[in-house]
């Protein structure tokens, strides 16, 4: 079962028919689905099978080769004119990476990062950027020791706080979150968890999560997406999807996850049988 999209005049976010291809293969193909506003949405696989991509594609990263993107009815499928539209893009989605310290710059305060973005996007004086920036660290929280120092001076799971951070300063509607639990703790992981449904409680964001964590995706997501090889093979709401999976790869992906009894025999004969 694949999801079918709303029209391009609903409110929220609407992809339809999505494709990329890299050296002349399809890395996603024909990738639909719908995140409402303020709602929160899974898109699980294996590595390789897409995931990474089609986020990529959504918040401008890479450029589609057909389908189309709608935020509030607003196409953002065609490469954007100017540097006044391209800014309104980044405002609309954006986005939190895997590894913090990777996108964060190294050479400059955690404060100066975020007011970096409120600068760039908002006609605000210096002392209203301050207020802003302690505003943003104190929402994700963090204090005044954290905004003074340099991103290598904190640990994963504060530089995590701070991207989330950066990322809300630009107000989005949408936060895309690549694996963005993935390389803490656990204990950290259930702290920015607990964070980030928090923050879409309050702020009404809508919560696209990129991640093979199918622990992760079930805490967190309404609704979910499958993708093997590029394509969506199951979509639904995530307790019933990740509960009474319909289609043999999302049990194989439910079965591949370790718990007592777990068999990696059975596991490599239902990978076997679906290739």
């Amino acid at each position: 079962m694949t999801a079918v999209p709303e029209t391009t005049g609903a409110s929220g976010l609407v992809v339809d028919g999505l494709r990329k291809e890299f050296g002349g293969r399809a890395a996603v193909e024909g990738v639909s689905f719908t995140l409402r506003p303020g709602g929160s949405l899974g898109i699980v696989g294996e590595s390789g099978c897409g995931k990474t991509t089609t986020a990529r594609m959504l918040v401008g990263l890479e450029t589609p080769d057909a389908g189309t993107v709608h935020l509030g009815g607003r196409d953002r499928s065609a490469r954007a004119r100017g540097r006044a539209e391209r800014l309104a893009r980044a405002r609309e989605i954006q986005m939190v990476f895997q590894d913090p310290y990777l996108s964060l710059d190294p050479r400059i305060s955690v404060s100066a990062c975020i007011e970096e973005v409120l600068r760039l996007h908002f006609p605000l004086d210096a002392p209203a950027r301050r207020r802003r920036v302690a505003e943003l660290l104190d929402q994700v929280g963090l204090g005044e020791r954290e905004a003074a120092a340099l991103p290598r001076r904190l640990s994963g799971g504060q530089r995590q706080r701070v991207a989330i951070a950066r990322a809300l300063a630009a107000r989005p509607q949408v936060l895309i979150l690549d694996e963005a639990v993935a390389a803490l703790d656990v204990s950290i992981q259930a702290q920015i968890l607990d964070l980030l449904a928090g923050i879409r409680r309050d702020e009404g964001i809508g919560f696209l999560f990129v991640s093979h964590d199918l622990a992760v995706v079930r805490h967190i997501t309404d609704e979910v997406v499958v993708l093997r090889a590029g394509a969506i093979v199951e979509s639904g709401p995530t307790t019933s999807v990740l509960t009474s999976p319909e289609h043999p790869y999302t049990r194989l992906l439910l079965d591949s996850v370790p718990r007592p009894g777990w068999d990696p025999a059975r596991i490599s004969a239902g990978r076997r049988a679906l290739a």
